[in-house]
């Protein structure tokens, strides 16, 4: 017999496969209107949501959390609106529903078009992240689809109250509120049922920690969008402009730490690395920020700084707080063969002048975003234009990079003929 979590949970993706049918019969009017009023609606219920992440915070801070996993966690006023901003962006973009991504007409006069059309149901299992719980849900409406959310145990309340105020407005625009189902309520033996609920969630979307994305892509028999961790790296070339460089490394590792796109190791060439070093530390430094150093980083680097050496394990490690990890490299073609062996394939940054060693960097490193003189930071669905973002796809199939609108469709063929039959 199945266990109560299994029949609530395939209950719920269920009634999310049932509702979604009313969603794709939505033109892009009333899908841009419906993501309006949640927007409104979240303003409106701010209180009831920051009370709500107030309850998450207190439960936080009694477990220790880590500060930059915690400002993911926190909600504000201030934040509440972003987020209700997100909303109106992805109404103000165009609808990828219907358009044709190519057609023709055979010899025979057989008429053939290839459409975008809704995944279907989308699934998304996230970390403490109540910002997601809005993004994922107004995309995925917006690209004709239902969705289920799991955003975790820290996150419950948060998202119970976030959840609740999309829901009404679904209910108050006639449409069904199993659109957007939540199941954090059944903890981690909720998501063993989501990954097992083929035929009723189309495509499961993983976002959050290393151990929980590869948790999902190994267990999961729905199939998966895999977005990784940020192991993120910025190359400060011999060229660079140091003035600009240090503006970047800064707003890359201490805008906001505990997200995917913020600075994890700095490699500095050797040629500039005595004068780059103590001018890049010092801001870091007043920001709190902790270097973990190779031998000949830490040699340049000023004594009264907090300096501590560099392990094997710290080119690999993703910090989410105020730490760094910094190496001096000899060259281009060395800072690429760290890249290569150390990187998610997630983002990574070239600070440079020299045409050539930026056109090799942009060509030659294999990750989701590749950045010339420009913050890891701007590694961002917001950032790039598409409302918001359903995470960052860090695979070769299907999406990969910032997703949004487009990477949450799916395509299929429209064939128009006049009685044809084939001979």
């Amino acid at each position: 017999m199945d266990s109560p979590v299994t029949v609530a949970v395939l209950a719920a993706a269920r009634a999310a496969k049932d509702a979604q049918p009313e969603l794709a019969r939505l033109h892009r009017g009333a899908k841009d209107q419906l993501l309006l009023a949640m927007a409104d609606a979240l303003v409106e219920r701010t209180s009831e949501i920051v009370d709500a992440n107030a309850r998450d915070l207190a439960a936080a801070d009694a477990s220790g959390i880590a500060p930059g996993l915690r400002d993911r966690l926190a909600l504000d006023p201030e934040r509440v609106e972003k987020i209700a901003q997100q909303l109106r962006d992805a109404a103000a973009l165009p609808d990828p529903v219907g358009e044709v991504l190519r057609g023709s007409v055979l010899d025979n006069g057989l008429e053939l078009r290839e459409v975008r059309v809704p995944m279907g149901v989308v699934g998304m299992v996230y970390e403490a992240r109540p910002n997601v719980t809005v993004d994922a849900a107004g995309l995925a409406l917006k690209a004709g689809s239902a969705v289920v959310l799991r955003g975790g145990s820290a996150a419950l309340h948060s998202n119970t109250a976030l959840i609740a105020v999309l829901r009404a407005v679904l209910a108050a625009h006639d449409l069904p509120s199993d659109l957007i189902v939540g199941i954090d309520e059944h903890g981690r033996e909720g998501v063993d049922v989501l990954m097992r609920a083929r035929g009723l969630v189309d495509v499961l979307i993983p976002r959050g920690g290393a151990g929980l994305i590869r948790r999902v892509v190994e267990n999961s028999q729905v199939p998966v969008i895999e977005t990784g961790t940020g192991k993120t790296h910025v190359f400060l070339d011999a060229s660079a402009d140091l003035a600009q460089a240090v503006d970047i490394v800064v707003n890359a590792k201490t805008q906001r730490v505990g997200v995917c796109n913020a600075l994890e190791t700095l490699l500095v060439h050797r040629d500039v690395a005595a004068e780059a070093l103590p001018r890049v530390a010092a801001p870091l430094a007043e920001a709190g920020v902790r270097l973990h150093a190779d031998e000949r980083a830490a040699a340049l680097l000023p004594s009264d700084l907090e300096v501590v050496p560099a392990t094997d394990e710290d080119w690999d490690t993703e910090y989410l707080a105020l730490e760094l990890a910094v190496a001096v490299v000899d060259d281009l073609d060395a800072a690429l063969v760290h890249i290569r062996a150390h990187s998610t394939g997630h983002t990574e940054s070239i600070l440079t002048r020299d045409v050539v060693a930026q056109q090799r960097f942009l060509a030659e490193v294999d990750s989701a975003v590749v950045m010339a003189n420009a913050s890891t930071r701007f590694s961002d669905g917001g950032e790039f234009g598409f409302g918001a973002e359903i995470g960052i796809s860090t695979q070769k199939l299907h999406a990969r990079g910032p997703m949004g609108l487009r990477e949450l469709t799916s395509a299929k063929w429209l064939v128009v003929g006049q009685g044809h039959v084939r001979p």
